[in-house]
C-alpha cells in the first residue's frame, strides 16, 4: 500500500486542499486581490490560531502569495513589473520606512540548480553595510541608508553545521534588525512552478518541502523578526501522477522522494533570482524626504 502525501510549502495550496474536500478551517482567514494591469494575483492567508496552524500544518502567521502566470517566461519587462509589485509588498512586511540593519540569507545548495535560488539572489543584492561602516553614508551619496548584509550559509553536507547555527551566530555578532531568508520551495501544482512567490512572517523551515527537516528559522528561535521569500522550483513526482490519474494505487513506491523540475530550470533560476534581488533592492531604497 503506497502512502501518498501531498507535499507543498505554499500555504495557499494547503488551504485549497481543504476547499476541495469541502472543509472549512477555523482560525484561517483568506483575502484575495488582483492587479489587472500587471496580471498578478495576491492571496493573503492568515493563520490566526493554533487550531488553524495544526490543520494547515504551518505555523501561525501571515502568508502572501503572488501568482504571476508569465513569471517563468523570459520577459524582462514583465519581470520588472513583478519586482515593483513585490517591492511594495516587502516594504509593508519589513517596515523599511526607517533605517534598519537587514541580513539577507540565501538558503539552499548552490551546486543543485533548483535549490540555488537563494544563493543566486544574494549575488545580485546591493550590499551596503561594509561601505557605510567604513566610509559613512556619504560614500553612497545618501542621507539615509539601510545597512544591508548578505550570507549564503550552504547546506549541512558542505559545512557540517546546521543553517540555524550559522545564522544565529551571525545575528548574535552583527545584531540586524530583521532577517530576510530566500529559499526554493516545493509546490503541489505544476502550474505554480516558477510562477509563484510566497512571502511570510512566520519564518522558514529549510528543506521541509523535500522532506529534509532542519531547525526552523523563526522570530522565536533567532530573536529577530524574519521575512521568508520563496519560489516553488520543484514538484513531487507522485503528485503529478495522482493529478493525472486520480488513483492513489497508480503511484509507484519508486516515486517516493522523487521531485521534478522543468528542463529550462537553469535560465529560470537566473531570471527569478534577479527578479527577487531587484525587488529587495527597490524595497531597501529609502526616501530622502524628512
Amino acid at each position: 500500500m503506497v502512502r501518498f502525501q501531498v507535499r507543498t510549502d505554499l500555504a495557499l495550496e494547503a488551504r485549497e486542499s481543504f476547499e476541495e474536500d469541502g472543509v472549512e478551517i477555523r482560525g484561517v482567514a483568506i483575502e484575495e486581490t488582483y492587479d489587472e494591469e500587471r496580471d498578478i494575483r495576491i492571496t493573503k492567508v492568515c493563520i490566526e490560531t493554533e487550531n488553524g496552524a495544526r490543520a494547515m500544518g504551518k505555523p501561525v502567521g501571515t502568508y502572501l502569495t503572488l501568482e504571476a502566470p508569465r513569471l517563468s517566461d523570459p520577459d524582462e519587462g514583465y519581470h520588472r513589473e513583478v519586482s515593483k509589485k513585490l517591492a511594495e509588498v516587502l516594504k509593508d512586511l519589513l517596515g523599511t520606512e526607517e533605517e534598519k540593519s537587514v541580513l539577507v540569507v540565501g538558503l539552499g545548495n548552490r551546486e543543485v540548480t533548483p535549490d540555488a535560488l537563494g544563493p543566486e539572489a544574494v549575488n545580485h543584492l546591493m550590499i551596503t553595510r561594509h561601505v557605510v561602516r567604513e566610509y559613512g553614508k556619504a560614500a553612497l551619496g545618501k542621507e539615509k541608508v539601510h545597512l544591508v548584509s548578505g550570507i549564503v550559509p550552504g547546506v549541512m553536507a558542505q559545512t557540517g553545521m546546521e543553517t540555524f547555527e550559522i545564522i544565529k551566530g551571525i545575528i548574535d555578532e552583527t545584531q540586524p534588525d530583521v532577517v530576510v531568508a530566500i529559499d526554493a520551495l516545493a509546490a503541489r501544482s505544476t502550474k505554480r512552478l516558477n510562477r509563484t512567490i510566497q512571502l511570510s512572517d512566520a519564518g522558514i523551515h529549510p528543506g521541509s518541502g523535500v522532506g529534509n527537516h532542519r531547525n526552523s528559522l523563526t522570530r522565536e528561535s533567532l530573536g529577530v523578526p524574519i521575512v521568508a521569500i520563496g519560489v516553488p522550483t520543484v514538484v513531487d513526482a507522485a503528485t503529478i501522477i495522482y493529478d493525472a490519474t486520480g488513483d492513489r494505487n497508480a503511484i509507484s513506491p519508486n516515486l517516493n522522494g522523487m521531485f521534478v523540475t522543468p528542463k529550462n530550470i537553469d535560465e529560470t533560476i537566473k531570471q527569478l533570482s534577479f527578479t527577487l534581488s531587484e525587488a529587495l533592492n527597490m524595497a531597501f531604497q529609502l526616501s530622502e524626504e524628512a
